[in-house]
């Protein structure tokens, strides 16, 4: 029998139904790996509650943190189905750097051949942002928007030592705004890229070292 550690579990948090509808699908690629997913609900308070609650249990008190689902693009010429790779996540609380970015692009690109992959700070916000607030945020250097990683990210780390990432599907952007995400053909994009991405984020997991217990 090895004496070998087992790998850190991993937990995904995404905020909405049809997040986790898309991500569902993904799930039985994970081999030993499966991750645990959690619907959090919307806004920052919200994630953070969900986020917390879950890495009190015992299972999953040393997992990896991985925040996904959609999110608003700042930059001009971002699209729908776009992908994100934060660099850090950031909101009024504080700053939190991911881990194995690099990875991320790399597995994400070869699971997605043709999307475009940006990497830069995701900024948290307590409200859907639109209009003019998004040059005020592009100006900070953010390069997208939502309203989970951040406090995610956070709470994840508060509660202890572990690596935390977070990758978004851009869901609307500044010339391709949307009103609702089901019933809007970039929010149609944008599912269908999400429930792609599992592969990646198993990969990343798998790159993580394992945890000194």
């Amino acid at each position: 029998m090895s004496n070998r550690p087992a790998p850190a579990p991993l937990l995904i948090a995404c905020a909405l139904g049809i997040e986790r509808l898309a991500l569902r699908t993904g799930e039985r690629g994970g081999g030993d790996s499966r991750p645990t997913v959690v619907r959090t609900g919307m806004g920052p308070r919200a994630a953070e509650r969900a986020v917390g609650r879950m890495l009190a249990t015992p299972d999953l008190a040393d997992a990896a943190v991985l925040a996904t689902g959609f999110c608003a693009g700042l930059a001009p010429g971002m699209h729908p189905g776009d992908l994100v790779v934060a660099e850090e996540t950031r909101d009024p609380r504080g700053t939190v750097p991911c881990v194995r970015t690099d990875l991320l692009v790399k597995e994400l690109t070869r699971a997605l051949p043709g999307r475009t992959v940006h990497t830069g700070p995701l900024t948290g916000s307590d409200h859907v942002v639109r209009g003019p607030e998004r040059a005020d945020l592009l100006a900070t250097g953010a390069i997208a928007v939502d309203m989970e990683s951040a406090a995610t990210l956070l709470t994840a780390v508060r509660a202890g030592s572990r690596p935390v990432a977070a990758v978004r599907v851009v869901v609307d952007a500044p010339e391709h705004e949307l009103v609702r995400i089901g019933t809007v053909r970039g929010g149609i994009s944008a599912f269908r890229v999400l429930r792609s991405v599992l592969p990646a984020f198993f990969e990343w997991h798998r790159s993580l070292p394992l945890p000194r217990r």
